[in-house]
C-alpha cells in the first residue's frame, strides 16, 4: 500500500458530491471522501493505495470485480461500515509485506482477507442481524460461517492458502479461538495478521451499541492482547506500520454518504 504523509481534508459543510472523480459511480451504498473540490469513492481510494506491482497481482479483471461486488453486498447485508472486507484486505496487505516476500502468497493473503466472511451468506438474518446478545445455540450456528467460507473458497482453483485464511480468521494466538482451537504458528500467517486488522477496523467503526474508538484506544487494546489474542509478530508489524494505518483509519472516519 502506498505511503503518503498528505492527509486528505474533510468535506466542507454543504458541499454536494455527485459522482466519484475516478470511476464515476454515484452509488449511494458507497462512502465518499470529498477533497480538493472532487469526490472519490472508498473503492477507488483503496485501489489508489495498492502499489502498481501489487495491483497486477490482486486486481484481475472482471472476475476480481465480481468478487469485490459480491463481498460489498455481504457487507451491506451485515450493515458494516463502508467496504469493510475490502478495507481490511488492503490493510492486512500492509502488514503482510513486512513478513511475506512471495508475491503469490501475498495475493492469497489478500483474497483470503477479502473473502473472510463469505460463509456468512449461510447464516440466517435472525442471527446475523440480531441486535441483542446471541444465545448459545445462535453462537454455535454463527461459528459455522468459517467452515462454510472455507468450503466455498476451497473450491476455487489455486486458492488453498486463501481458503486457510478464511477458515482460521477467528482463531486466537493462545488457542482459545475457533473452529479448531489452533495455537501460535499453527495459525496461517495471513490469518494472524488479519486478526489484528479486523479488530482495529471493528474498534474504530461506529456500532449500534457504541461509538467508534480512537486509533490510540484501539492500539492500546491490541498491545494489551499481544501474545493472547494476537501473534506478537503481527503486533510488531502493526507498530511498524502505525503511521500508515493511522492515516488510513483517519481516512475511513472522513468518509461520508452521498446526500
Amino acid at each position: 500500500m502506498e505511503k503518503t504523509s498528505r492527509r486528505l481534508p474533510r468535506e466542507v459543510q454543504g458541499h454536494a458530491a455527485t459522482a466519484c472523480a475516478s470511476c464515476g459511480t454515484t452509488a449511494r451504498t458507497r462512502l465518499f471522501l470529498h477533497a480538493d473540490a472532487l469526490s472519490q469513492c472508498e473503492a477507488c481510494l483503496l485501489d489508489s493505495r495498492l502499489q502498481p506491482h501489487s495491483a497486477a497481482l490482486i486486481v484481475e479483471g472482471v472476475y476480481a470485480r465480481f468478487v469485490e461486488a459480491l463481498v460489498e453486498t455481504l457487507d451491506l447485508r451485515e450493515r458494516e461500515t463502508g467496504l469493510h472486507s475490502r478495507r481490511t484486505a488492503c490493510h492486512t496487505l500492509v502488514l503482510a509485506r513486512r513478513l511475506v516476500v512471495d508475491p503469490e502468497h501475498l495475493r492469497q493473503i489478500y483474497w483470503g482477507s477479502l473473502l473472510h466472511d463469505i460463509g456468512k451468506i449461510g447464516i440466517p438474518d435472525r442471527i446475523l442481524l440480531k441486535r441483542g446478545a446471541l444465545n448459545e445455540r445462535e453462537w454455535t450456528r454463527m461459528r459455522t460461517h468459517v467452515d462454510m467460507g472455507y468450503h466455498i473458497v476451497g473450491q476455487l482453483p489455486g486458492m488453498s492458502m486463501a481458503a486457510d485464511v478464511v477458515r482460521c480468521h477467528e482463531e486466537r494466538y493462545d488457542g482459545t479461538g475457533y473452529p479448531r482451537g489452533l495455537h501460535g504458528e499453527a495459525i496461517p500467517v495471513g490469518a494472524r495478521l488479519f486478526a489484528v486488522i479486523d479488530t482495529l477496523d471493528a474498534m474504530t467503526s461506529d456500532r449500534s451499541y457504541r461509538k467508534a474508538m480512537s486509533f490510540d484506544a484501539a492500539k492500546d487494546e491490541i498491545l494489551r492482547m499481544a501474545g493472547r489474542q494476537f501473534a506478537p509478530e503481527a503486533v510488531d508489524a502493526f507498530l511498524a506500520e502505525e503511521a500508515t494505518l493511522r492515516e488510513m483509519v483517519a481516512m475511513k472516519c472522513s468518509l461520508e454518504a452521498l446526500p
